[in-house]
């Protein structure tokens, strides 16, 4: 079996769960079969790279994105399947279906009719961006949901795909990449105590990640506050973290900004060391930050919403806070409770980051994950054989 999986993000050019999850599934589905991997970007020696169309240099991105899945949807005839991620890749796994008779899966790690402050990023294009993942999720022949939140959400997002097309495979983690790390050069190189518990939390600037919440609700906390945060989605999200931040630290003292991209052997110190991560997202299909954070033996706070109960087991592997978008102050609230109690019982966290690293190794492993998803394309090949006459 030839497999296509068609994606947005590719290393090294990879800044969010999505891309995560392609590396890896990726990585162990070449051990089941053949993948060819295309991918935005500069040309890679690992994958097929597609840019825009120059004539768009000027166009909205969401042009610039389609004109990029017009070039994907032309390279991927010999595929026996096509496997799009995001909305980025749909529009590409739609037309190389309908191209080359192939059949077309989408896993859905987000869904556009969730996240209407897009519409701060991409304008018109936001616009563009639903109606190319609405064609491609009613047209495919199987949708893989990240998360049985994620699977609820997606049919009332598109009452009209039928329930019996939409397939639950779980986001991974690698437990040997992300594991517990005793050095503690990069706390120091990065101004984090290691004696003084902390706080950390690892996201994009997106209102989807919920950080502002997270700064308001700071102010009390004890031990430290390390946020590494970077890539916003827009500069007037980008100035309100700014104002946050700067509020914050001069309100109290151990609040540590991380702005760069740090690579992944530094983030897994960062995260192995803290006492706490703290997820405060408002929108979060899996959330594979979260397996990451556990599988480093860290315990979890977490906004309650998505598929994050399904990762974070509360009062076991962390805990959860109620998120309502019409109430963020009592959201805030309960999630700076919940931190503190924490920071302030380092033993009852340890307890928790260890739970949280057997339950990530024991059911987010990537090889079962990916051997999911190929019995998923079987399954659609199966559907696509003529039916047999006697």
């Amino acid at each position: 079996m030839r497999i296509g999986l068609l994606t947005r993000e590719w290393p090294p050019e990879v800044y969010g769960g999505a891309g995560v999850h392609v590396e890896y599934l990726a990585r162990e589905l070449n051990k089941l079969a053949d993948v060819d991997v295309h991918c935005f970007g500069r040309p890679r020696g690992d994958a097929t790279a597609h840019s825009p169309d120059e004539a768009l240099a000027d166009a909205n991105a969401a042009l610039q994105t389609l004109s990029v899945d017009l070039r994907i949807a032309a390279a991927t005839g010999d595929c026996d399947v096509v496997h799009s991620h995001t909305w980025y890749a749909d529009m590409a796994g739609h037309l190389s279906a309908l191209l080359h008779g192939q059949p077309h899966v989408v896993t859905v790690h987000s869904l556009e009719p969730l996240r209407p402050w897009k519409a701060e990023q991409l304008g018109g294009g936001y616009r563009l961006s639903s109606w190319a993942e609405e064609t491609a999720v009613l047209g495919a022949d199987a949708v893989i949901a990240v998360s049985e939140g994620m699977a609820r959400d997606v049919l009332a997002a598109y009452p009209g795909l039928e329930p019996a097309r939409v397939h639950v495979v779980h986001n991974g983690i690698d437990a040997d990449e992300y594991a517990p790390v005793a050095g503690t050069d990069v706390l120091e190189r990065q101004g984090v105590d290691p004696s003084v518990p902390y706080a950390v939390f690892v996201g994009r600037i997106t209102r989807q990640k919920g950080l502002a919440h997270l700064l308001r609700a700071a102010a009390d906390l004890p031990g430290q506050l390390v946020l590494c945060a970077g890539a916003p989605d827009t500069p007037e999200i980008a100035a309100e973290a700014e104002q946050l931040v700067a509020d914050l630290q001069r309100s109290r003292g151990g609040v540590i900004w991380i702005r760069d991209m740090l690579p992944k052997q530094d983030i897994a110190q960062l995260l192995s060391h803290a006492t706490v991560f703290v997820c405060p997202s408002v929108y979060e299909p899996l959330g594979i930050v979260n397996l990451e954070a556990m599988a480093c033996g860290t315990a979890v706070v977490a906004s309650d919403v998505g598929g994050i109960p399904e990762v974070v087991v509360d009062g076991e592997t962390g805990l959860l806070a109620a998120y309502d978008e019409a109430e963020p102050a009592a959201f805030e609230t309960a999630l700076a409770a919940r931190v503190g109690e924490l920071l302030s019982d380092p033993a009852r966290a340890a307890r928790m980051g260890a739970a949280g690293r057997e339950r990530a190794v024991e059911h987010f492993d990537w090889a079962a994950i990916a051997k999911r998803t190929l019995e998923v394309y079987e399954q659609v090949l199966r559907n696509r054989e003529p039916s047999s006459t006697t």
